[in-house]
C-alpha cells in the first residue's frame, strides 16, 4: 500500500471497531431493493437478474422502452435474453440472441410468428418479479418464465400451460439480433438430437465506433426434443440446421434464426441455459458447463447464490433508518441504489479477445462522464477492492490500446462526451490511497491525455490541443489538424481539459514532479479565458436574470463568439438538448448557466473573483436551482447542488437535496429523472441520504444532513469502520435537514467538510440535525473562516 501523501488534508486517529446496532439486520437486506426503481421514464435501469459486476444479464425483452431490455410501460414481449447493460442512453445496447417460448396454433409450424413484430406478446402486469439475482413474469399467453444467472451464464425456466382442447409441442426460437437490431452478419447450428443451439454474431456498439462479436450455447433440459430448425423471416423449416445470415439489403433488415420444438413435458416445463462469451463459441459453451453443470437441478441453488454474491456485496455497509415516516422507503432507495452502482461496468475478466493479460477486464463504461461525479467515488468507499480493479483495468486498456478510455462498452471504444475524465477517476483513487495500482503507469496514462492528441480524439483523448497550449482554451471553430472529431463543445471542453489538468497536476504533486505540478496546474486556471464579464442573460420572455458575466465561446483570434447562457437547457427557446449529434453546441447535455459552475478545483476563484462574490453567488445558485434551468436529468447538476457550501452556505445545500429527496429521487418505477448511467444517479441518491457528497479529484465530501439516523462502512481493505449517526432529538428525514453541530470522535468539529480518511482509518462523525425551515435562522455550523471545504486552483496546500 503506498504511504498516505502528504496532500492528504486531514488524518483521522486509529479508533476501535464498534458494533452496529443496525436495525435492518433482523430482515433480509435483499427485500429492501427494488430492482424495478427508473426501469421506465427513461430511466433505463437493468431489472433482470445478474451478479455484481456480472456479465450474464437475463431479462426479459420488450418492444417499448427497451434500452436495458425490459421496462413496465404496458409494451410487449418480444424474447428473453442474457446480455445486457443499465442506465444508459443511446441507442438500446446489447439483448443478443434473445429467446422466446410460444405454440404454434394447431401445432403446425408454418402457424407459428418468428419475426419480433408477428411474435411479440403482453405480459401480465401483476406477475412481474424483479429481485436480485432473480426476474420473472407471466406473459398473457399464459407461459411463465423465470431466471436467474452466474458470472457468463444465465438459466431460464419457461413454464407452458397446459392446453385443454388440443395437445400442442411447445416451441423455443432464437433470434439471431440484438435490442437495437444492429446485427453485420451471424451463424447458427441447431443440433438435430439434442437441440443444443450454437450462434454468434457481429454487432455495432450502442455508443461508440467498431463492431464487436458475440458467442451463445443453449442447452435445453427437461423435454424431448420433437423437431429443430432455423428460420427466415416469416417462416421456418426442419430442413436445414444451418444457416449464415448478412444484415440484409438497405432498410430490409433480414431477420432469421434457429428453433426447437418440444414433446410437451409432464410438468409444462423447459430448462434452458444460455452460456455467453465475448470469445467463443466454444467458450460459451464452456462457461455454460462449468456454471450450470446440472440445468434441470441447479436453478434454486443458483438463485441462492446470486443472492448470497449480493449480500456479501453489502455487507460492508450497515444503515440504521430511524423513526420517520419514510424509512422503509428510505431503505429502498439507499440499498437500491447501491445495487445499481453494481450493475455496471461489468466484470470480463478472461472474457476479452483483444489482448492478453493478467489484469482485470471491465467492460460497459457508460460514461466516465457520467460516472466520475458519484458512482466511482460511492465504490471506492463500499467496494474499494473492486474500484482499484476498475482503475487497473483503465490502465490495462492504455497500456494495449493506447488510450484511457471516456466511455467503453461491448469491447469497443465509446464517444468521447467532453474532457479525458479517467483523469479524474485516477487522481479520485489517488489522493483516497486506492490500492494495488501502479501509479507510475497511471500518470503516463494522464500525461498522454494532456501532451498527445490522437488522430481520432472522437472516442480518446483530447481534441485541439495545439490550441489549448498556445491559446491556452478550446476556440470556437477550431483549426485543428492534428486529429479529428466532433468540433463542438468548445465552452464546456476547456473547462473539463482545466480540470483535467488540475487531475494531472494533483497526482504529479503526490510523486514529487515539481516541474509538471506546476505546469498542469497553471493549466488549470485556463478556465478563466472563457469567461466573458460583460455577458448578461435573459429569461425567454425577455426578462433580465440580472446577472452580468458567464462563460462565452472565444474565436482563435481572441473575439468573442456567442451562446445564449440559457440553449440547451430547459428553458431555451431553441432545442433544449445538446448532444454530439443533436444540435451540437459548445456546451455538451448542459447549459452555460450549468456549467457556470464547473470549476471544482478553484470554486473561491470563480466566487470572489468572476460572480461578484459568495452572496452574488448564492442568489445566482438558487436561481438557477429554483427554475427548469437546473436539469436534475443529467450529471452535470450533481455538484452544483452542494456548492453553496462553498460560500459559507452549506445549510442551503442541505436543504435543497431534502427537497430533491423524495420529490425527484424516489422508490418509484420513474424514480429517477434521467438516465441512471450505469449507476451515476443511483450513487447520487445514496450519497444525498448518507449527508456526505464528494467532489471528485478531491479528498473532500461536503457534510450534509443525513436522512438516515446511522449508517456505517467497513473497509474492505483497512478492516476499519467509518460511522456517520444524527445525535439529539431531531428526527433525521423531514424533520431534520440542516445541520446544527458536529463531532467527530467526540470532539467538536466546525468544519462541513471530511476527507477520506474517515474511511480508512475509521471514526465516528456525529451531526445535530435542526428543521432548517425557510423561516428558520439559518444554521452558523460550518459558516466560520476556514470550515468551508478546502480549494487548490492557486497551489495545491501541503
Amino acid at each position: 500500500m503506498r504511504p498516505l501523501q502528504p496532500y492528504l488534508l486531514h488524518i483521522l486517529p486509529l479508533l476501535p471497531l464498534t458494533h452496529s446496532t443496525n436495525t435492518t439486520t433482523t430482515t433480509d437486506i435483499l427485500t429492501h431493493i427494488n430492482p424495478l426503481i427508473g426501469t421506465t421514464n427513461g430511466g433505463n435501469v437493468f431489472a433482470g437478474a445478474t451478479l455484481p459486476y456480472g456479465m450474464a444479464k437475463a431479462v426479459a425483452d420488450v418492444d417499448g422502452q427497451n434500452t436495458a431490455g425490459f421496462s413496465p410501460d404496458n409494451s410487449n414481449i418480444t424474447g428473453f435474453s442474457a446480455l445486457h447493460d443499465s442506465g444508459t442512453g443511446g441507442n438500446p445496447s446489447l439483448g443478443n440472441f434473445p429467446l422466446f417460448p410460444q405454440y404454434c396454433v394447431d401445432d403446425v409450424l408454418d402457424n407459428c410468428p418468428f419475426p419480433k413484430s408477428a411474435r411479440a406478446v403482453h405480459y401480465q402486469n401483476d406477475s412481474v418479479v424483479a429481485r436480485p439475482g432473480y426476474f420473472a413474469l407471466t406473459m398473457t399467453n399464459g407461459i411463465h418464465a423465470e431466471m436467474t444467472t452466474t458470472q457468463h451464464a444465465a438459466l431460464f425456466r419457461f413454464n407452458f400451460p397446459d392446453t385443454a382442447e388440443q395437445k400442442l409441442s411447445p416451441m423455443i426460437l432464437l433470434d439471431l439480433t440484438d435490442l437495437w437490431e444492429s446485427r453485420q452478419n451471424a451463424s447458427i447450428s441447431v443440433d438435430e438430437s439434442t437441440g443444443q443451439i450454437k450462434a454468434n454474431g457481429t454487432f455495432l456498439p450502442s455508443f461508440g465506433a467498431g463492431e464487436y462479436a458475440s458467442y451463445v450455447c443453449v442447452d435445453f433440459a427437461g423435454a424431448e426434443v420433437k423437431d429443430t430448425g432455423v428460420w427466415v423471416n416469416d417462416a421456418g423449416g426442419v430442413e436445414r440446421k444451418e444457416l449464415f445470415v448478412t444484415r440484409g439489403f438497405n432498410n430490409f433488415y433480414l431477420q432469421a434464426g434457429g428453433f426447437v420444438r418440444f414433446e410437451r413435458p409432464g410438468n409444462g416445463t423447459v430448462s434452458v441455459r444460455v452460456g455467453v462469451s465475448y470469445v467463443s463459441t466454444e467458450k460459451a459453451c464452456e462457461n455454460a458447463r462449468v456454471e450450470i453443470p446440472n440445468p434441470l437441478e441447479d436453478f434454486d441453488a443458483i438463485r441462492a447464490a446470486a443472492e448470497d454474491a449480493w449480500r456479501e456485496k453489502l455487507s460492508p455497509v450497515e444503515m440504521t433508518p430511524g423513526n420517520t415516516s419514510a424509512s422503509a422507503a428510505l431503505q429502498t432507495m439507499f440499498w437500491t441504489g447501491i445495487y445499481r452502482t453494481m450493475l455496471d461496468p461489468q466484470d470480463l475478466t478472461g472474457e476479452n479477445p483483444l489482448w492478453e493479460s493478467n489484469e482485470p477486464y471491465f467492460d460497459s463504461f457508460y460514461c466516465i462522464w457520467d460516472a466520475f461525479r458519484a458512482q466511482h467515488p460511492l465504490l471506492t468507499i463500499i467496494d474499494p477492492t473492486t474500484q482499484s480493479r476498475i482503475v487497473r483495468s483503465l490502465l490495462d486498456t492504455y497500456r494495449h490500446e493506447g488510450w484511457l478510455p471516456d466511455c467503453r462498452m461491448s469491447l469497443c471504444k465509446g464517444w468521447t462526451q467532453g474532457g479525458s475524465n479517467a483523469d479524474v477517476v485516477l487522481a479520485d483513487a489517488f489522493v483516497k490511497n486506492l490500492t494495488d495500482i501502479d501509479w507510475d503507469l497511471a500518470y503516463e496514462a494522464m500525461v498522454n491525455d494532456a501532451e498527445n492528441e490522437p488522430l481520432e480524439w472522437s472516442y480518446q483523448g483530447r481534441g485541439g490541443l495545439q490550441s489549448w497550449k498556445t491559446l491556452n482554451y478550446i476556440p470556437y471553430h477550431d483549426f485543428d489538424y492534428l486529429g479529428f472529431g466532433t468540433n463542438s463543445r468548445s465552452i464546456s471542453r476547456t473547462l473539463e481539459y482545466a480540470y483535467n489538468d488540475f487531475c494531472v497536476a494533483t497526482v504529479a504533486h503526490g510523486l514529487n514532479k515539481t516541474d509538471d505540478y506546476l505546469k498542469y496546474l497553471a493549466r488549470s486556471t485556463n478556465w478563466k479565458n472563457l469567461f466573458k464579464p460583460d455577458q448578461r442573460s435573459f429569461f425567454p420572455n425577455g426578462t433580465d436574470t440580472g446577472f452580468v458575466g458567464f462563460f462565452q465561446p472565444k474565436y482563435r483570434n481572441g473575439t468573442w463568439a456567442h451562446q445564449d447562457p440559457m440553449d440547451c437547457s430547459p428553458l431555451a427557446t431553441g432545442p433544449t438538448w445538446c448532444s454530439l449529434t443533436s444540435n451540437p453546441s459548445e456546451t455538451f447535455e448542459s447549459s452555460i448557466w450549468e456549467y457556470q459552475f464547473y470549476v471544482p478545483h478553484d470554486l473561491p476563484t470563480l466566487i470572489t473573483n468572476y460572480l461578484s462574490g459568495p452572496t452574488s453567488f448564492t442568489s445566482r445558485l438558487s436561481t438557477f436551482h429554483s427554475t427548469p434551468l437546473a436539469d436534475y436529468s443529467n450529471e452535470p447538476v450533481f455538484l452544483t447542488v452542494y456548492q453553496y457550501h462553498y460560500a459559507s452556505r452549506p445549510a442551503l445545500s442541505s436543504r435543497l437535496i431534502h427537497t430533491l429527496i423524495p420529490s425527484v429521487f424516489n422508490t418509484s418505477r420513474s424514480g429517477i429523472p434521467g438516465n441512471d448511467d450505469s449507476g451515476a444517479m443511483a450513487a447520487f441518491t445514496v450519497f444525498g441520504i448518507m449527508g456526505l457528497f464528494p467532489n471528485p479529484g478531491q479528498n473532500v465530501y461536503l457534510i450534509s444532513a443525513p436522512f438516515v439516523e446511522e449508517f456505517r462502512v467497513k473497509n474492505g481493505v483497512s478492516g476499519r469502520e467509518a460511522v456517520v449517526r444524527v445525535r439529539g432529538d431531531v428526527g433525521v428525514g423531514v424533520g431534520g435537514t440542516v445541520v446544527k453541530r458536529a463531532w467527530l470522535d467526540g470532539e467538536v468539529y466546525t468544519r462541513c467538510w471530511i476527507g477520506h480518511e474517515l474511511f480508512v482509518k475509521g471514526g465516528v462523525l456525529e451531526v445535530e440535525l435542526g428543521s432548517g425551515g425557510e423561516d428558520e435562522e439559518e444554521s452558523e455550523w460550518g459558516t466560520g473562516v476556514g470550515e468551508g471545504p478546502p480549494s487548490w486552483g492557486g497551489g495545491l496546500e501541503v
